[in-house]
């Protein structure tokens, strides 16, 4: 009997501790779920043992002209098809941004329970090592306006209703600071890669020489030596690198150039160009180039430049279909393409790809292009540290386009006496940069026109364009990626565009001087926009207002093509980085 009381009495010891240890197990997963959620993340396991998405209400602000305000949510998504899933909540939101034309919407929370806010460490390193909160996130932290009934309500499918949030994010200004960031490559040392680019080409040499590779060489002798002309009057040196040499090579462009277009490739992958929404300008160039009767040549050998008529956008949107489900595999897809092609033709393989191209404009392009990037690369996420290579890539510009049939639909703007807004932006809270833009600037100062998202409608638009038509300058802050179309439409209304935006290569940036006819502010900078604008001599805004007027021939499409305009402005770009990079025995 003792010793059987004495194991009964460790049995119940043993028993105790157990429960002590379950008791601790479960109180640590109960404070670890608190400051999950404290920091913008909360970690539910699904039934697939998959990372459920959760929503977090983490931010609202208040739009000064209709009293509404956007919902922003932090996203985990599924990662079922190996997809960032940062990117697959922006695809599903720019997707339905192109669909409806729209900026931001109510249909975006519809469409998907809201849209990610980028957190941008110091660098990967940092990132992987500390816990990653979003800038959204961060200010709703701050403003302790989130309690915990609210975060319970969110762990069901409901969200509320946009126009139910009302906190102002001007409100929040104090021990608010953008984060420190990588330095930015400069103007300047985007010239100096362009320069070394074409001193030092990676372009493979031709197995052999073709009567083409030699007209190429000719024709780059002759740009190199260009002088002086006052030729073409609608042309001004100010808003060129070098007018001489952009003339000469624009007028051999039209001399000799012959483009050969694939015929390999289904729809709606290849050959069926999308000409509405914010990914338009790939479907034009598309619609345009294979209409076109000056360049375009039926026998590949008389060609000097291949064209290779995908679409980045329709080739995203088949993801999560049958034949694609995994990002891996759209690369791949591309890959095959290029090998079926090089198996039918000797053209690739002889050049390695380096006299042909690619138009392409969803963000993702740059990525999905990756095991084909020895072509050049007309890309708008053009961005200089993420895999764009300046010289060879170029930058095919951000346009948005609601109307198929009237593109250039209310062009102009207001003359400079009649501009008394000294900024303006509007647009969703997409990316890290632009809740720090409005932290600073929303509601600050009275000739500082910053604001989120404007109303959908007729009306709201129409607003949108006049607060651009009224203003000297216009913030074209980057969004998810580096572009936006705010760039082009600033040049659209002649408003002097102010591109916020680390890394981003300019449209045209072979031949164009931007710093002739816009402003390029750092996004460390941003707290002191205002006095950067402010500093600006009012001489000195003017000449940039009648360059942005002079350079806007460059930015306009035409159902049927003009001389010195988009289409032939982005066809010259791949002309002029191929005629400086092509190499010979």
């Amino acid at each position: 009997m003792g010793v059987f009381a004495l194991t009964l009495r460790l049995f119940h010891a043993e028993v105790r501790k157990l429960l002590l240890i379950i008791g601790l197990a479960v109180s640590f997963i109960i404070l670890f779920q608190c400051f999950s959620f404290s920091y913008g993340k909360i970690f539910v396991p699904s039934p697939t043992s998959k990372i459920s998405v959760v929503k977090l209400v983490s931010n609202a602000t208040t739009l000064n002209d209709s009293n509404m305000a956007e919902l922003f949510v932090n996203v985990v998504a599924n990662d079922t098809n190996g997809s960032d899933p940062e990117e697959e909540a922006r695809y599903k939101h720019n997707t339905l941004e192109a669909n409806t034309g729209s900026d931001s919407s109510s249909e975006v929370n519809r469409y998907l329970d809201g849209s990610f806010s980028k957190f941008k460490d110091q660098n990967s390193h940092e990132r992987k090592s500390k816990p990653r909160i979003t800038q959204v996130a961060a200010k709703g932290l701050q403003s302790s306006n989130l309690s915990s009934g609210t975060s319970s309500s969110l762990l069901g499918a409901n969200l509320p209703s946009q126009r139910n949030a009302e906190t102002s994010i001007g409100t929040q200004h104090t021990n608010f600071k953008p984060l420190q960031i990588e330095s930015a490559i400069s103007v300047s040392q985007m010239n100096s890669l362009l320069l070394q680019s074409i001193d030092s080409s990676r372009s493979l040499r031709p197995r052999r020489s073709s009567a083409r590779d030699r007209e190429l060489l000719s024709a780059r002798q002759e740009i190199g030596n260009a002088r002086v002309s006052r030729k073409v009057p609608v042309l001004h040196a100010s808003v060129y690198q070098n007018i001489s040499k952009f003339e000469r090579s624009y007028e051999m462009m039209e001399q000799i150039l012959k483009v050969y277009i694939y015929k390999e490739g289904v729809k709606p992958i290849f050959h069926l160009p999308k000409m509405r929404g914010i990914y338009a300008s790939e479907g034009w160039f598309m619609k345009l180039m294979e209409g076109n009767k000056k360049f375009v040549v039926k026998d590949p050998r008389r060609a000097h430049l291949f064209y290779l008529p995908f679409s980045s956008n329709m080739l995203r949107s088949a993801l999560n279909g049958q034949d694609f489900q995994h990002v891996k595999d759209l690369q791949k897809y591309l890959k095959d393409y290029v090998e079926l092609i090089a198996g039918k033709y000797s053209f690739w393989n002889r050049t390695g790809g380096a006299d042909h191209f690619l138009v392409a404009c969803h963000d993702w392009a740059i990525n999905l292009t990756k095991n084909i990037r020895s072509c050049i690369r007309a890309l708008c996420n053009s961005n200089a540290a993420k895999g764009f290579e300046i010289g060879k890539d170029t930058t095919l510009p951000v346009t948005y386009i609601r109307s198929m049939e009237a593109p250039l639909e209310n062009l102009g703007g207001k003359p400079p006496s009649e501009r008394n807004i000294l900024a303006f932006f509007a647009g969703g809270m997409h990316g890290y940069l632009r809740p720090i833009l409005l932290q600073y600037w929303q509601n600050k100062e009275s000739d500082m026109k910053i604001f989120g998202p404007m109303p959908r409608d007729v009306e709201g638009k129409r607003k949108y364009r006049e607060h651009m038509k009224s203003s000297k300058y216009c913030i074209c802050a980057k969004g998810y990626e580096v572009h936006t179309p705010r760039v082009v439409e600033s040049i659209y209304y002649e408003c002097v565009p102010v591109i916020i935006s680390d890394n981003y290569v300019p449209p045209f940036f072979e031949v164009l001087n931007w710093e002739a006819f816009a402003i390029l502010v750092q996004e460390k900078d941003i707290p002191s926009l205002r006095n950067i604008l402010l500093s600006i001599p009012e001489e000195k805004y003017l000449e940039m207002h009648a360059r942005v007027k002079l350079v806007q021939r460059h930015f306009l499409w035409h159902k049927r093509p003009v001389k010195y305009d988009l289409f032939h402005m982005i066809l010259h770009s791949v002309w002029y980085n191929r005629v400086f990079h092509i190499k010979t025995r």
